[in-house]
C-alpha cells in the first residue's frame, strides 16, 4: 500500500478512486487505516465476498490472498485485471497510470 500512497496524487489527478480490499474484519481494517493514515478507500472483506466476485486466489502456503489489481471504468466495466502469484507480483504505479490514461482516451469516431 506504500506504493499506492506514494503516487496517490497522480491517481487523484486522473479521477481514479483507489479501493483496497482486505480480509480483515471492519474493526481491524479501520484501526489499520487510521494508524497508517491511508488516503484511499479501504474495504474489509472478511467473508471473501469481493474475493469470490473477482476470482482472487487464496494460497494458504503463501499466507492468504494473492494480490489482484482491477481497473474498472466509469461504466463499471473491468478493463484490466492482474492476478499476482506472490506479494511481489504487483504492477508498478507507472504501468497502472499508463493504463488509466489509455482507458480515459476519448473514443475515436469511425
Amino acid at each position: 500500500m506504500a506504493q499506492l500512497r506514494q503516487d496517490h496524487t497522480e491517481f487523484v489527478s486522473r479521477n481514479v478512486a483507489v479501493v483496497v480490499v482486505g480480509p480483515e474484519n471492519a474493526q481491524e481494517f479501520a484501526a489499520y487505516w487510521q494508524k497508517e493514515n491511508l488516503p484511499f478507500i479501504g474495504l474489509p472483506d472478511p467473508k471473501a465476498s469481493v474475493l469470490k466476485l473477482y476470482g482472487q486466489e487464496v494460497n494458504l502456503f503463501k499466507l492468504g490472498r494473492m494480490p489482484a489489481q482491477v481497473l474498472i471504468d466509469k461504466e463499471g466495466i473491468a478493463r484490466f485485471v492482474h492476478y499476482g502469484h506472490s506479494m511481489s507480483d504487483i504492477p508498478s504505479n507507472e504501468e497502472i497510470l499508463a493504463l488509466v490514461d489509455e482507458i480515459n482516451q476519448p473514443k475515436q469516431e469511425e
